[in-house]
């Protein structure tokens, strides 16, 4: 129970944020999972549009602080590889040792 003006503001703020917070992680795990759906089904563009998008709700959770910045790049970076793995050429970013291997002929 707040029992002065300033802590009573504060939970006034700490509800605010959460009911923020709830909306964007929920938006985000419907993002993951329609992405992880997308790839299983192996629909090359609807995979890509749910990929981008999926990608697109981390980084904005990830960067407005609703969930910690290394979370989301460790899904993005399961769910590239799952994408990778089923649909090689589906999406537009290349995974693989190009760089070592220019490195190399050197």
């Amino acid at each position: 129970m707040a029992n002065k003006r300033q802590s009573t503001k504060r939970a006034k703020q700490a509800t605010v944020r959460q009911a923020r917070n709830s909306t964007v992680k929920s938006a985000t795990k419907t993002a993951v999972k329609k992405a992880i759906e997308a790839v299983q089904t192996k629909d090359l563009g609807k995979a890509k549009e749910a990929y981008m998008m999926a990608i697109k709700a981390l980084s904005k959770a990830a960067s407005k602080g609703t969930i910690p910045k290394a979370r989301a790049s460790r899904k993005i970076s399961r769910l590239t590889i799952l994408a990778k793995k089923i649909l090689p050429d589906a999406l537009p970013i290349k995974t693989g040792t190009a760089p070592k291997a220019k490195a190399a002929a050197k």
